[in-house]
C-alpha cells in the first residue's frame, strides 16, 4: 500500500472520529479532512474541489430554490394536507410519510422529493406535536428505499446496470483480446446460458429485492425507531405555557375553507390555539363544535400563542377582521409581523385602538393584543390599551429599525416564520413542480419529440440533465414571483451543500490513492474460503461500509470489479452479485455522509452521527440479508 492511501486512510478514520465526538459540526470536520488530504499530496487539486462543481450539488441548490417556491406560494400546505392527512400516532404518521415517498422515490430521483418534503414535514410535526427528529430521517430513509425499486430510481442502479452492460458486451471479444479471467467468465456464461439482459430485465431486476426491501424497512422503521431513532428536537407541547393573544379573523367569500367543518379546515390542528367563538350575523356561537360548517362572513375568536396566529394568517381567504390591515402604506412582500410592548410613557396608553389612529401613526395595523392572563373582548379598534400590553401588528419591515429603540415602546421584535403566503401563485408553483417531475421521469427522445410536432420546430432529441431541469424550474420560481431572488437564496442550505461537495473530493482521494480497493482485496481475501451465500453477505455488508467512505456511486465502481473476479473465480452467476451491489449501494443508512438525503436531514433533525448507526446498522443488515436470501433464489449461482 502507498504511503498516500497510509495517509488518505488515517485522515478518514479521524474524520469518524470527529463526526462521532459531535464536537464539530459535519460541514466543519468534512471540509477540514479535504483540507488535510490537500496538503498531505493525497489529492490534487483539480478533484478535490471538483465535488464543488458537481451537477448533484448544484442539482441540490436548485431544488431548494424549488422547495421556496412551492413554501411562498402555500402550495407545500397544499400538498401536506392532501397526502399526509392527520394520523393519530407516532407510527402512523411514519407509515403516511414514508409509504408515498417511497413510491415516487422509485420512479424519480428521491434528492428532490426529500427537499420539497423538508418543510412540510416541519409544519406537519408542529401541528401533530410530534419531534421532527423523529419524522425527518425515516423520511430520507424511505426516500433510499424507494430508489432500490426500480432501475431510474437513483443514477447509482443506472451506473452499476451500465457497468455490467458495457462488461457482458466486452466479453463477447475474441478470446485474444481478454484476460484469462475474463475468457474462464465468459465461457462460463456461455456454459449457464447467461448473456446480456433484456431491456425489460434491466429496468425492474433490482425491485426482486428492493421491493421487499421497502416493505419490510418501511415497517421496520414505523416499529423500532420508538427505541432506536432518539428524540433530539423537543415537540413544541408547552402551548399553555406561552403568551397568548386574543385575534378575529374573517372567512372571505372566496375563501377554499367557505364549506367545510372545523375539523376539515385544519383550524384544530394547531397546537396551542383555541377557537373560543364564532360571529355570525345572526348571533354568537359560544362553544363551536368541531363538525360546525364555516360560511362567507364568519368571524373567528381564537385565542393561542404567537406560532400558531401567524399560521392562521397563511390560511387563504383568513383574514384580520379589520380594515386596517389593507391600509398600511407598504407592498404586501413587504410587510411582516412584530410582537410590541406598551411603554408607560407611550401616548397609546388610555386610549383606544380607533382613537389613537395607530395605522396613521405607525403604519401598521393591530391584528391581536396579548394583556397578562386577560381575555380581552370585542373588536381591536375599541380595546384601551395599557402599559405592558403586547401587541401583535402587521406592519412593513423598517418597523423594527425605527422604534427599536423608542420612548413608546418596551420591546419590539419581530415573528420567526413569517411571510405573505402568495396563494394566488400556488398553482404555477404546482405546474412548476409538475414540469420538473416530467423532465426527471419522461425520457428526453419522448418530450423532443412531442416538441418536434410544432410547426417549424425540429430540435435535435437528447436526454434532459437533472441539473438543467432543477435550474430550468428553479429560475421560473423566481421569473414567476412565485418567490423573490432573496428568499431564494436564503432558502439554500449552503452546509448541506459544503459538506456534499467535500465528501466528493474525500471519495476521489479515496479512489486515487488505493485506499479503497486496498480495503476490499484485504477482506475478500481472508474470507474467499466461504460459501457462495456467505460471500454474497460479506460483499453485501462491504458494499455497505464502503458507501459510508466515499460516495455510494464512487462505492458502486470501485465494486464492481470485485464482483465480477468474486463471480470468475467461484465460477457462478454474476447476476446475484450485480443486483446486490445496485440495491446495497443505493441503500446507505449508517452515516449521514453516505447518502445525499441523510446529509439533507441531518441539521433539521438535530441529529448526531451515532443516531443514524442506531437505525442504521439494523436496517443495513435487514436489506443485506433480503438481498442474500432473494438475489440467488431469482437469479441462481448455478442455472440449470
Amino acid at each position: 500500500m502507498s504511503p498516500e492511501a497510509i495517509y488518505t486512510l488515517i485522515v478518514v478514520a479521524l474524520l469518524v472520529v470527529a463526526l462521532l465526538s459531535n464536537r464539530v459540526g459535519t460541514d466543519t470536520a468534512m471540509l477540514g479532512a479535504l483540507t488535510l488530504l490537500l496538503v498531505g499530496g493525497a489529492v490534487d487539486l483539480k478533484s478535490a474541489i471538483s465535488g464543488f462543481a458537481d451537477p448533484s450539488v448544484l442539482t441540490i441548490a436548485s431544488l431548494f430554490v424549488v422547495a421556496t417556491g412551492l413554501s411562498e406560494t402555500g402550495a407545500m400546505s397544499l400538498l401536506a394536507q392532501r397526502m399526509l392527512g392527520r394520523p393519530k400516532s407516532l407510527p402512523g404518521a411514519q407509515i403516511r410519510l414514508m409509504a408515498p415517498v417511497a413510491l415516487m422515490s422509485a420512479f424519480m430521483n428521491n434528492t428532490p422529493i426529500v427537499a420539497m418534503y423538508l418543510p412540510i414535514v416541519q409544519d406537519w410535526a408542529r401541528r401533530l406535536r410530534l419531534s421532527p427528529s423523529k419524522l425527518f430521517m425515516p423520511l430520507s430513509f424511505a426516500a433510499i428505499l424507494g430508489g432500490a425499486c426500480t432501475l431510474i430510481g437513483t443514477s447509482t442502479n443506472l451506473a452499476v446496470n451500465q457497468l455490467y452492460v458495457s462488461y457482458i458486451d466486452h466479453l463477447q471479444l475474441p478470446a485474444d483480446q481478454l484476460t484469462q479471467s475474463e475468457q474462464a467468465l465468459a465461457q462460463s456464461l456461455d456454459a449457464m446460458g447467461i448473456g446480456r439482459p433484456s431491456t425489460l430485465k434491466q429496468f425492474w431486476w433490482i425491485a426482486v429485492v428492493g421491493l421487499p426491501s421497502a416493505v419490510l424497512g418501511i415497517a421496520f422503521i414505523a416499529l423500532a425507531s420508538r427505541w432506536l431513532l432518539p428524540e433530539r428536537i423537543t415537540p413544541d407541547i408547552r402551548g399553555d405555557e406561552k403568551r397568548h393573544y386574543t385575534v378575529a379573523l374573517s372567512v372571505e367569500p372566496t375563501s377554499p375553507i367557505v364549506g367545510k367543518s372545523i375539523e376539515d379546515a385544519g383550524l384544530r390542528q394547531l397546537p396551542g390555539l383555541f377557537l373560543s367563538e364564532i360571529e355570525r350575523a345572526r348571533g354568537v356561537i359560544p362553544a363551536v363544535s368541531p363538525e360546525t360548517i364555516l360560511q362567507a362572513g364568519d368571524r373567528l375568536v381564537f385565542v393561542g400563542v404567537v406560532e400558531s396566529v401567524v399560521d392562521l394568517l397563511k390560511v387563504k381567504g383568513l383574514v384580520p377582521a379589520t380594515d386596517q390591515v389593507e391600509k398600511i402604506d407598504a407592498d404586501r412582500r413587504d410587510r411582516t409581523i412584530v410582537e410590541a410592548v406598551v411603554s408607560h410613557t407611550s401616548p397609546l396608553i388610555r386610549k383606544t385602538v380607533r382613537a389613537s389612529q395607530f395605522r396613521t401613526r405607525y403604519n401598521a395595523a393591530i391584528i391581536a393584543v396579548h394583556r397578562g392572563g386577560q381575555r380581552l373582548h370585542g373588536k381591536i379598534g375599541d380595546i384601551t390599551l395599557q402599559a405592558g400590553d403586547t401587541l401583535l401588528l402587521s406592519t412593513h419591515h423598517g418597523f423594527i429599525d425605527a422604534f427599536r429603540n423608542s420612548g413608546e415602546f418596551y420591546l419590539v421584535s419581530g415573528v420567526e416564520g413569517v411571510q405573505n403566503v402568495r396563494h394566488e401563485r400556488a398553482w404555477i408553483a404546482l405546474s412548476i413542480l409538475a414540469l420538473l417531475v416530467a423532465l426527471l421521469t419522461i425520457p428526453g427522445s419522448v418530450i423532443f419529440g412531442a416538441i418536434n410536432l410544432l410547426p417549424a420546430v425540429d430540435l435535435p432529441p437528447r436526454d434532459i440533465h437533472p441539473l438543467i431541469a432543477a435550474m430550468l424550474c428553479a429560475v421560473l420560481m423566481v421569473y414567476t414571483r412565485c418567490t423573490t431572488g432573496s428568499q431564494a437564496r436564503q432558502g439554500i442550505n449552503w452546509q448541506v451543500l459544503l459538506v456534499i461537495a467535500a465528501a466528493l473530493g474525500i471519495g476521489k482521494a479515496m479512489g486515487q490513492t488505493g485506499a479503497a480497493t486496498f480495503l476490499a482485496d484485504a477482506v475478500f481475501g481472508a474470507f474467499s474460503g466461504l460459501g457462495d451465500r456467505a460471500l454474497l453477505f460479506l460483499f453485501a455488508i462491504l458494499t455497505s461500509v464502503f458507501c459510508q467512505l466515499v460516495t455510494n456511486k464512487g462505492a458502486a465502481v470501485l465494486m464492481f470489479p470485485i464482483a465480477m473476479a468474486i463471480a470468475a473465480d467461484a465460477n457462478v452467476n454474476p447476476e446475484p452479485y450485480v443486483v446486490t451491489l445496485m440495491v446495497m449501494a443505493a441503500c446507505s443508512f449508517m452515516t449521514p455522509v453516505g447518502f445525499v438525503t441523510n446529509l439533507m436531514v441531518a441539521g433539521p433533525g438535530g441529529y448526531r452521527f451515532s443516531d443514524y448507526l442506531r437505525l442504521g446498522i439494523p436496517l443495513t443488515l435487514l436489506v443485506a440479508t433480503l438481498a442474500t436470501l432473494i438475489a440467488p433464489a431469482a437469479f441462481p449461482f448455478h442455472p440449470s
